[in-house]
């Protein structure tokens, strides 16, 4: 189509779409618990203005036009003139997007790695489809449905799409095992696959308990319930919950899991309208940890859900936040579908904390400045010192204890943990950039597979770590087998976060997965180490 011709029709439609947006946004029924106020008569005329146009283009308009392809190609654009957040979401894509909510998708359920041009299975979900076809850890997957997959760098999107699919349907793998000439065939059924929000559970102290939450989704609370009960019965008498690189999910899981935290008729979160209208939530009292100490772990990537966990449990007065500050999403979207299959996220109100911080950073710039805000940070210095941090006195908010706390997006935590590149040096940087560090952990494992597999327990794998005297040694001559050579003054340096980094991806080859990964990781992690300062452990 002529670039002139669009250009005069274009603003047109995408003014009465934006009308149209905003109709709907209040007048559509909404899935989530957010208010969202009744369409009011005055603005019924805005819907017959767009009838109108697209009737006009649709009857007049000099060239033919597919109508459906018109939209798909505006809708993205207008919900971008509104907020960062409001999005259209095109039928293909809705299931993807949804899927990490909902708590389950269809499957073969294996984990995988693609560290070369090898699928190496990791580990193998506990009865799931591939489990009962015999799929084992270890295994290369060099075909599917006879399709090669091996050693032709197929991305891992197309690996995901092409084992995934409808429960009930047959996918055909070939694997190469070890001491098995040829490649071994099998057949999978495809499943009900479990998505876990919770990453990790487990006692990394013998009195602390250790909780990681990658998102807020439909499973999430009773996940979290499960778990603590399970680290209560260990002898957890205090917790350190990790938030760090959870985007958020669903608000009522997350006043779900805030109400485990704090005591009856506590303020958790409210939200506000552009009507001034608000909608509040307030704890019960009938949470499992009210009195157990507490220490939650956030960073620049903790947005949304854990933001709001976050700010009420620090406005409470209630444990101690740790970390660097949460990323600033803090605006409520109504999901609002359409007959195709299609959806609008439209903005409809924003989150406050109790003490009536606004959670959101301000958006008033361009789309690019503010995708650039987490870089412009860093390079600001503000992953390094708090002091390069700087909030208005207008921003200034007091908890009931008198604790100062900042609104202006995000939460600033209570203790902060700068970004460690200190021990970064030249040799890390080559060993963990050139994948040499995982690569050394596969093969570790490989060589191991047999013990790997037998692990059940931190403390099995602890002792078969600890057991082995030349892991780290080991570790260096193969990555002077590649060709990196030994700098003994910088390996020297940086061996505090190779050491850890070598036990931790060696344990998420076994059965424990991440729960294995975060009980060796954390003598290289500075805000755990801050954590463990702050619940008075050495």
């Amino acid at each position: 189509m002529d670039s002139k011709r669009r250009a005069l029709w274009l603003p047109t439609i995408a003014a009465v779409l934006i009308a149209l947006g905003v109709w709907m946004g209040f007048t559509i029924a909404s899935s989530s618990r957010c208010y969202a106020p009744k369409a009011t008569i005055s603005q019924q005329p805005r819907l017959n203005k767009l009838d109108l146009t697209l009737g006009l283009i649709e009857r007049a308009y000099v060239d033919s036009l597919e109508g459906d392809s018109l939209v798909e190609d505006l809708m993205p654009e207008l919900m971008k003139l509104l907020d960062p957040h409001s999005i259209y979401i095109p039928a293909s894509d809705m299931q993807a997007l949804n899927e990490p909510l909902e708590g389950e998708f269809d499957g073969v359920g294996i984990v995988f790695n693609m560290a070369t041009d090898t699928i190496v299975v990791l580990n193998i979900v506990a009865g799931g489809p591939s489990y009962k076809a015999g799929v084992l850890p270890g295994d290369r997957i060099v075909t599917i449905d006879g399709d090669t997959v091996a050693g032709r760098r197929v991305a891992q999107e197309k690996v995901m799409s092409m084992l995934r699919g409808k429960r009930g349907t047959k996918v055909t793998i070939g694997v190469l095992r070890q001491n098995i000439d040829e490649p071994v065939a099998i057949e999978i059924v495809r499943d009900k696959i479990p998505l876990k929000s919770i990453d990790a559970a487990f006692m990394i102290r013998p009195t602390v308990g250790f909780v990681r939450l990658t998102s807020f989704s439909r499973t999430t609370h009773k996940e979290f319930v499960e778990a603590v009960d399970s680290l209560k019965q260990q002898g957890m008498e205090s917790l350190i919950f990790d938030l760090r690189g959870n985007s958020g999910g669903y608000l009522d899981q997350a006043i779900a899991m805030t109400d485990e935290f704090l005591p009856a008729g506590c303020l958790m979160v409210y939200t506000e309208d552009r009507a001034g209208s608000r909608q509040e939530e307030y704890s019960t009292g009938t949470g499992r940890l009210t009195d157990l100490p507490l220490v939650v772990l956030i960073d620049e990537f903790s947005a949304s859900s854990s933001e709001i966990v976050a700010g009420a449990l620090q406005d409470n007065d209630r444990g101690t936040i740790i970390g660097r500050r949460s990323f600033g999403k803090g605006l409520v979207q109504s999901q609002i579908p359409f007959s195709d299959g299609s959806a609008i996220r439209l903005t409809v109100a924003k989150y406050y904390t109790p003490t009536g911080r606004s959670i959101q950073k301000p958006y008033n710039r361009s789309e690019e400045e503010y995708a650039d805000d987490i870089w412009q940070r860093y390079a600001s210095g503000q992953f390094f010192s708090a002091d390069s941090i700087h909030f208005a006195d207008s921003l200034r908010f007091t908890t009931p204890k008198g604790k100062v706390v900042y609104g202006g997006g995000g939460i600033m935590p209570d203790v902060f943990v700068p970004l460690d590149t200190l021990n970064m040096t030249p040799y890390y940087y080559a060993v963990t950039g050139l994948n040499v560090l995982y690569r050394y952990t596969l093969d570790y494992a490989d060589r191991h597979r047999e013990q790997i597999n037998s692990i059940r327990t931190v403390a099995e794998l602890d002792a078969m770590l600890d057991s082995d005297k030349t892991l780290f040694d080991d570790f260096i001559a193969y990555a002077t087998s590649l060709g990196i050579k030994p700098r003994w003054s910088e390996i020297r340096k940086s061996r505090v976060l190779i050491e850890p980094m070598l036990r931790a991806y060696i344990a998420r080859n076994t059965e424990l997965q991440d729960a294995g990964y975060y009980s060796q990781i954390w003598p290289a992690d500075e805000t755990l180490l801050k954590a463990f300062e702050v619940l008075g452990l050495e």
